[in-house]
């Protein structure tokens, strides 16, 4: 199926590896003019290589620290002039946070900077073109919402969710769609260093709690925002869609 993304401009926050580099990977299979962005320049350049490699154009990289204000109003300039403008954000960047009972107003306030308020405040930056040109996408990596245990990402993802719902309804009717990807568990440093260290215990996990019998791959991820950016997903939105192999199911 052609997605009619060919010529598209995205921007793509988190994309130096993980679920971020399996989006903009997919995204620029299908032809979309690509900014990638993260912390890690060498990573970046690992992953725009790995693009150029398939044949596909080299994306333009900027590097950024999204949790700092100043610097996602940066970012955003820095991607409409490097394509002239931005049809499909795709909020990537975040990561879990777990924590005690105890934790401090810094730790929570540092959860919530990465992983809800940079994606709005990118939002908000690019969304007044999107509606003056009647077309825009955004698609933001959310998560979990029934957490086993206290994590301060989990309740600024839940914020996302919400977020995201009520900002889809105030810019449909401006041709721009707004949707959450919750990803279940997709191979990454992430899943595979910190939650399953070794082979043994993602066996153990994957036979209690996902049908599919596989933890996912980032490029999984990037199917499903790949077709929520396209035009044929235009009626679509305030959607939260998990790819989780029905891990869903067992709500954790």
């Amino acid at each position: 199926m052609d997605l009619r993304l060919n010529g598209k401009r995205a921007l793509v926050t988190g994309a130096s590896s993980g679920i971020g580099a399996g989006i903009a990977k997919v995204l620029a299979q299908e032809g979309a003019h690509l900014v990638m962005t993260a912390t890690n320049r060498d990573r970046l350049e690992g992953v725009a290589q790995e693009i150029v490699s398939a044949g596909q154009e080299k994306p333009t990289l900027v590097t950024a620290d999204i949790t700092e204000a100043q610097a996602v109003k940066d970012l955003a300039e820095k991607a409409k002039n490097a394509l002239d403008g931005i049809d499909i954000l795709v909020n990537t960047a975040g990561s879990s946070r777990p924590t005690d009972t105890q934790a401090d107003d810094t730790f929570w306030e540092e959860a919530f900077e990465l992983n809800f308020s940079s994606a709005r405040r990118l939002t908000q930056a690019l969304l007044p073109d999107m509606r003056k040109r009647q077309w825009g996408r955004i698609i933001n990596i959310s998560g979990t919402m029934e957490p086993r245990s206290l994590n301060a990402a989990s309740a600024a993802k839940a914020a996302l969710h919400v977020w995201a719902k009520g900002l889809s309804c105030d810019v449909a009717a401006k041709g721009v769609t707004v949707n959450c990807v919750a990803p279940g568990r997709i191979n990454s440093a992430q899943i595979r260093d910190r939650l399953h260290p070794t082979e043994e215990s993602r066996q153990e996990f994957i036979a209690r709690n996902i049908p599919a019998g596989t933890f996912g791959e980032p490029e999984d991820m990037g199917y499903m925002t790949a077709f929520l950016a396209s035009p044929l997903a235009w009626y679509i939105t305030g959607a939260v869609i998990p790819v989780d192999g029905g891990m869903h199911y067992f709500s954790h």
